[in-house]
């Protein structure tokens, strides 16, 4: 029921703050090769993920776990287990998720973070 509604809440909440709090939303995927539960995001998630609500709403950014972060990222702390999702706005982290517990609770978990972000200043 959940995966139905999330849709459902971000297409309401995109209306109410317009494009530019998908332009501002990305969800980085730290990963690194050999990540068994990073190949399961990918099996089950990664088709589908740019074409869902959640995908539009925060397009997804890979980024390799040791690598250096990018001048435009501030997290709150150093990924350590892959995968890990992080949610930003604007450049700065507002949550994460750390593993893959499977996509029947992939989708609520980011709907939550979603909810939580807050619309761009126009």
């Amino acid at each position: 029921m959940a995966r139905i509604l999330a849709p459902i809440l971000l297409f309401l909440a995109s209306a109410i703050a317009g494009p530019a709090m998908a332009a501002e939303l990305q969800l980085l995927m730290f990963e690194q090769p050999g990540c068994i539960y990073c190949a399961r995001w990918n099996a089950e998630i990664a088709p589908e993920y740019p074409k869902t609500a959640e995908g539009q709403a925060a397009p997804l950014r890979r980024m390799q776990l040791r690598d250096p972060l990018p001048a435009d990222v501030t997290l709150v702390s150093p990924p350590v287990f892959t995968p890990t999702f992080v949610l930003i706005q604007g450049g700065a982290e507002l949550a994460r998720i750390e593993g893959y517990p499977g996509e029947d609770f992939f989708w609520p978990l980011l709907g939550q973070m979603l909810a939580r972000a807050e619309p761009a200043p126009n």
